[in-house]
């Protein structure tokens, strides 16, 4: 074979440099090879977070547009403003204090060293930095999840307290249990990407944050006695239908980018299986979602269906490393289920969630999470087969202990948290700001300048 001579010129000086280093002694050939392998490699590991991290960090994006889309336009700048800054609020308390609570040396219960990231510990193989931003990322998705289940009626100030208290202390410590060595990960229960140390954990208190607050004027009303559940449609699916789509393309950072890495075997086909259980799922869930919807009501409503998609990924982001493509379908089909029947069960109850944040996050990251216990694998990585490979229930019992414990403290603990906000600046506006809407209210400004936007509700 033909060599170009240019080429033989940096092969000879490669060689002749490696071999002056030896004649030296300063270092021998394989070893300044290994080196560099090993060097690229941890290049690689830390591109890829890096890459996922910015992917995770765009879903904000996705967030700020369902929300805003299945709002009335009243409310639009308000639900934008809190989707920026419980981000910004989330990072600057993650970095103070929650990375050192979730990955600080301590106990079982809680990490106590690491504040503002001094002599902070790093569980992962690439540099610190990298693995923080990752984290800070989640942290931020973990607060974001709340504004929309309280939407249209709470506080800015209010929501500016949660999301400090949130990302400060509750998400950090409920990771420590899991993610950071913590009682739980000693137990053996996974969460590969978030089901419950996320999503669980923003809808739970969505669910008490949106219980204190009470439903928005108009939402609920007697008629002859009887509460008649009224709809307050949102004032554009477009918008909410492209926050879908974004977050459905963040996901992909989310839970193959929890790898931490693809240079190994391992990581590469653990990334790739992830990857691919992640899009079967959502696609399951928007299926089963506007196939149930269709027989219930006879017309296939967008709304609930987009919500299929996110059910599904919610739902899979738990088991999605150690279950197969098969048991992602059905996994993603009856999240979809969920999330329908869901709603209607708020509805029931009385409790007002505006774009659906209890039934997608907080019902399907307890049924991701527990259908790990089920479908998981151990030659995956799970500690021990799920109860459909096994016929063994330790797993899923593991998982159920688990959503339970995080479920508690995330409730209990913000539902402390909201009473002494009622008590001190208020959690909720009054009705004339509500009705007025809280765009110009609390923002002085309009989603949609020069247009005139006739408001009967």
């Amino acid at each position: 074979m033909l060599v170009r001579k240019s080429l033989w010129i940096p092969m000879v000086a490669g060689i002749g440099f490696l071999s002056s280093k030896a004649a030296y002694g300063a270092e021998t050939p394989s070893e300044s090879v290994e080196t560099l392998v090993s060097n690229a490699l941890v290049a690689v590991d830390t591109v890829w977070v890096l890459i996922a991290a910015f992917l995770v960090f765009f879903m904000q994006a996705g967030f700020g547009m369902v929300e805003a889309g299945l709002i009335r336009v009243k409310n639009t700048c308000n639900i934008l403003m809190k989707n920026w800054i419980d981000y910004c609020v989330a990072s600057i308390m993650f970095f103070l204090i929650g990375y050192g609570l979730m990955f600080g040396e301590g106990n079982g219960l809680i990490g106590w060293s690491g504040f503002a990231m001094q002599d902070a510990q790093n569980p992962s193989s690439v540099p610190i930095w990298a693995f923080w931003l990752f984290q800070a990322a989640f942290c931020g998705a973990a607060a974001t999840i709340v504004a929309g289940g309280m939407a249209e009626r709470m506080k800015f100030p209010a929501y500016l307290a949660y999301t400090a208290v949130v990302s400060a202390i509750v998400y950090p410590i409920i990771g420590h249990w899991i993610w950071g060595g913590g009682w739980l990960s000693k137990l053996g229960f996974f969460d590969f990407a978030g089901s419950t140390v996320v999503h669980s954990t923003g809808g739970w208190i969505a669910l008490v944050g949106t219980m204190m607050l009470g439903p928005r004027i108009g939402k609920f009303i007697k008629v002859n006695g009887n509460c008649r559940v009224a709809a307050i449609p949102g004032h554009s699916i477009p918008l909410a239908t492209l926050g879908v789509f974004l977050l459905w393309f963040g996901w992909f950072g989310f839970n193959p980018g929890s790898t931490l890495g693809v240079s190994t075997e391992a990581m590469r086909n653990s990334a790739a299986l992830v990857a691919a259980n992640t899009n079967l799922a959502a696609s399951a869930g928007i299926i089963i979602a506007m196939i149930i919807v269709w027989l219930l009501y006879g017309k296939t409503d967008l709304s609930i269906t987009m919500n299929g998609a996110l059910a599904g990924l919610v739902a899979i982001t738990a088991p999605c490393a150690v279950v197969s493509p098969t048991a992602s379908i059905l996994i993603g089909a009856v999240a979809g289920a969920i999330v329908v029947f869901g709603v209607k069960l708020l509805d029931l109850l009385g409790v007002d969630d505006p774009v659906g944040a209890v039934p997608v996050h907080g019902m399907n990251g307890l049924w991701g999470t527990l259908a790990v216990g089920l479908w998981g694998q151990k030659e995956l990585g799970l500690a021990r087969d799920g109860l459909f490979l096994s016929g063994d229930l330790t797993q899923l019992g593991v998982q159920a202990l688990g959503c339970l414990t995080v479920s508690l403290f995330a409730m209990l603990s913000m539902a402390v948290v909201f009473s002494l906000i009622r008590m001190t600046i208020g959690l909720r506006v009054s009705r004339e700001e509500e009705l007025r809407g809280l765009d110009i209210e609390e923002h002085g400004m309009e989603a949609y300048a020069g247009f005139q936007v006739f408001i009967t509700q």
